[in-house]
């Protein structure tokens, strides 16, 4: 077996750069051919540059999953925003605002990240911290009635899957 530990690949990362191009052409709100050429140059450099930071490759199991997986985020959000919306606006319901320790089962980084920014981006809950050694995120909550609903909920909707997309090719 080849020792890889400093070589660097032409191509480090084809599915991130694949969602920066993308990215950039959002960003941009064009899809000029002089904005494809700038962000397929950015879309490579970058990864190239910045591999030695990657401890791990990243890997997909299956891109409908992917395409799930977003879908069901995009949709917490907008029914998130909505809830929040009436919490706030509403008529004066008392919030139970709250903490809850969510046992992680993804051990990857990148795949950690990914969970604790997706609870993050729902309005209504942020993750506050992240405790490698016990193997859980913090994450607080606007308003939790019932904590062990939620963890359950978070790692069925948001944890399983990621470690479903990232982390079961791995082995």
């Amino acid at each position: 077996m080849t020792n890889n530990v400093g070589k660097k690949f032409l191509f480090p990362h084809k599915l991130l750069s694949v969602f920066m191009l993308l990215l950039w052409l959002l960003m941009v709100n064009s899809i000029a051919p002089g904005q494809w050429l700038l962000g397929a140059l950015l879309a490579w450099l970058i990864p190239y540059l910045t591999q030695s930071f990657w401890p791990q490759s990243m890997a997909l199991s299956s891109p409908m999953l992917v395409v799930r997986f977003v879908l069901v985020v995009l949709w917490d959000v907008v029914v998130a925003n909505i809830q929040v919306a009436i919490w706030i606006l509403g008529p004066q319901k008392k919030l139970q605002p709250g903490f809850m320790k969510i046992p992680l089962l993804l051990e990857q980084d990148f795949t950690i990240t990914l969970l604790a920014n997706t609870i993050s981006i729902s309005p209504g809950t942020v993750t506050v911290d992240l405790q490698m050694e016990e193997g859980y995120l913090l994450v607080h909550s606007l308003h939790v009635t019932d904590v062990d609903a939620a963890i359950a909920e978070i790692k069925r909707r948001y944890e399983a899957p990621l470690k479903e997309i990232f982390e079961c090719s791995t082995g």
